[in-house]
C-alpha cells in the first residue's frame, strides 16, 4: 500500500529546499570560517550558529517529507561560493541567500496551494514566518556595518560591531509581536 501523501511534484520541490538548506548552511559555514580567518570570531561565531539553524531547516524538511510518506533525495551539495572581498561584500551575500530563500518558500507555498495539499501549505507557514526573521536578521547586519563606518570602519568599531554580534541572541522578534510597549 502506498502511504505518500505528497504529490511527486510537492515531494520534489521539498526535497529540493532540503538541499537549498543544507547549501545555506555551508554557505555560512564558508563565510564563519573567512570571518574567523581575519580575526572576526564574534561574526564567524553568529555565522557558525546561522549554519546550524540553516541545517536543522533542512532536517525539518526531511522529517516533513518522511512524516507524509515520502524519501527525501539528497543531492549533490554545491560547493559556497568563494570567500567575500569584506565583511561589507559578506553581510550583502548573506542578505541576497535570504532574499533568494524566501523566493524559493513561496514557491512551494504557491504550488501547496495549487495542488490543494492544505497539510504542506500549514507547514510552510513556518518557513514563511522565519524567512521575516532571516530578512530583518541580514538587513540588521548590513545595517550595523553601515553604522560602524562600512568597510572604511575604524579598528574599535570592527571590535564592537564583533563584540556585538557574538552575544546576539540567536532570534529576532517578529513585527508581529509588536505591542506599544514593545515595539
Amino acid at each position: 500500500m502506498n502511504t505518500n501523501r505528497l504529490s511527486a511534484k510537492v515531494e520534489k520541490a521539498l526535497s529540493d529546499q532540503m538541499n537549498k538548506e543544507i547549501h545555506a548552511s555551508h554557505i555560512f559555514l564558508s563565510y564563519g570560517i573567512w570571518a574567523d580567518d581575519k580575526g572576526y570570531q564574534g561574526i564567524a561565531n553568529f555565522l557558525y550558529r546561522h549554519s546550524q539553524e540553516e541545517r536543522n531547516h533542512s532536517i525539518k524538511f526531511m522529517e516533513y517529507i518522511l512524516n507524509r510518506g515520502g524519501k527525501p533525495k539528497v543531492n549533490a551539495i554545491p560547493a559556497p561560493p568563494a570567500d567575500p572581498e569584506s565583511l561589507t561584500a559578506c553581510f550583502e551575500g548573506v542578505f541576497k541567500h535570504e532574499v533568494d530563500n524566501t523566493t524559493a518558500i513561496y514557491k512551494i507555498v504557491d504550488l501547496s496551494m495549487a495542488e490543494k495539499d492544505w497539510a504542506t501549505w500549514n507547514f510552510m507557514q513556518w518557513f514563511v514566518q522565519e524567512q521575516i526573521e532571516e530578512e530583518t536578521l541580514a538587513q540588521n547586519l548590513i545595517d550595523k556595518l553601515k553604522i560602524a563606518g562600512g568597510d572604511r570602519a575604524t579598528d574599535e568599531s570592527l571590535f564592537t560591531l564583533d563584540k556585538t554580534l557574538q552575544e546576539a541572541p540567536n532570534d529576532v522578534p517578529l513585527a508581529q509581536e509588536a505591542t506599544g510597549n514593545n515595539p
